[in-house]
């Protein structure tokens, strides 16, 4: 008996039905696509391997999207790996809970890939998106950028190094603009100067030895003028990780040059929080972006 029970479950998995329950792909990635930046090999790729090859997750809302914004989201973790459930999807829910699309960043990671990869990715993530606003239900003018930690830094640097386009480019993608419309740092990595630098980050992103012109470049705080996007920031005093005054450096220089900033700083807050929503001090901070948003136009009015 128990050999024919063996039998029947070989050929039930060998049937066209068996076969098919198990080519099916994971429930998340048939939900939101993954799209790779460049589907025939990126630029400057060392490999084959999925680190090698930066792609987008797709998260659309479910209702309909009336302002009609989309947000790249990159995840940190100090250039060198990815927080892509907390500072990931866990923000793409939360965004398409209030109707707003996300595309979530995997980038290429130091020590492997310095820069300019990385913002390369980050990029081509933007152009990318705006290529295909259509098709998402977005619209051109209302792409954003959300970046935490190290993601932050890399957020911050596409809002400060971005160019309009290649009209000639025989790639679309490439004719698109580069600059996020809006940008949106959490407890974000912006200077690679003494003695508020995190040190990984720099390491991971620049080398062990950087030039510093490259150094500076890549201090964003050096590099805001008034096209910078508007900007939200949200970090805390006692993050013993970043440094607070990587915020602070990046607003002063904000205000200066009269791009809209909006800052909250909390006394207290461990780095990497995310929504923080077990955290009752912390967990009202995503209250205020949202308010931020709506008065901005990128997020729909309370009803």
């Amino acid at each position: 008996m128990r050999s024919i029970l063996v039998c029947l479950a070989v050929l039930v998995s060998m049937s066209p039905l068996g076969l098919a329950q198990q080519l099916q792909p994971a429930a998340d990635t048939a939900t939101h696509p993954e799209v790779l930046l460049w589907p025939s090999g990126a630029p400057g790729a060392l490999g084959t391997e999925d680190s090698d090859k930066p792609e987008l997750t797709v998260y659309l809302p479910i209702t309909p999207n009336p302002t009609k914004t989309g947000i790249v989201v990159a995840p940190g973790g100090g250039y060198q790996h990815l927080s892509m459930e907390k500072e990931g999807s866990a923000i793409a829910h939360w965004l398409n809970d209030r109707g707003v699309a996300a595309f979530v960043l995997r980038y290429r990671l130091g020590p492997r890939y310095h820069h300019p990869v990385e913002l390369g990715d980050a990029q081509r993530a933007i152009r990318l998106v705006r290529a295909h606003a259509a098709e998402y239900g977005i619209s051109e003018d209302h792409i954003g950028m959300w970046g935490f930690s190290a993601g932050g830094h890399l957020t911050a640097t596409a809002g400060t190094h971005f160019d309009a386009g290649d009209s000639g480019a025989t790639d679309p993608i490439q004719q698109k603009s580069s600059r996020p419309d809006f940008l949106i740092l959490s407890y974000p990595v912006i200077t690679m100067f003494d003695p508020s630098v995190h040190q990984g980050s720099k390491r991971n992103l620049l080398g062990d030895n950087p030039d510093p012109g490259l150094v500076s470049s890549m201090s964003d705080e050096t590099q805001v003028t008034p096209q910078t996007p508007p900007t939200f920031l949200f970090a805390t005093t006692d993050d013993k990780t970043v440094p607070v005054a990587n915020s602070v450096m990046f607003y002063e220089a904000l205000v200066r040059a009269g791009v809209p900033v909006e800052m909250h700083m909390f006394q207290h807050g461990a780095h990497g929080a995310g929504l923080a929503p077990a955290n009752p001090q912390l967990s009202v901070w995503p209250d205020l972006l949202i308010k931020w948003m709506r008065e901005r136009g990128y997020a729909a009015p309370t009803p």
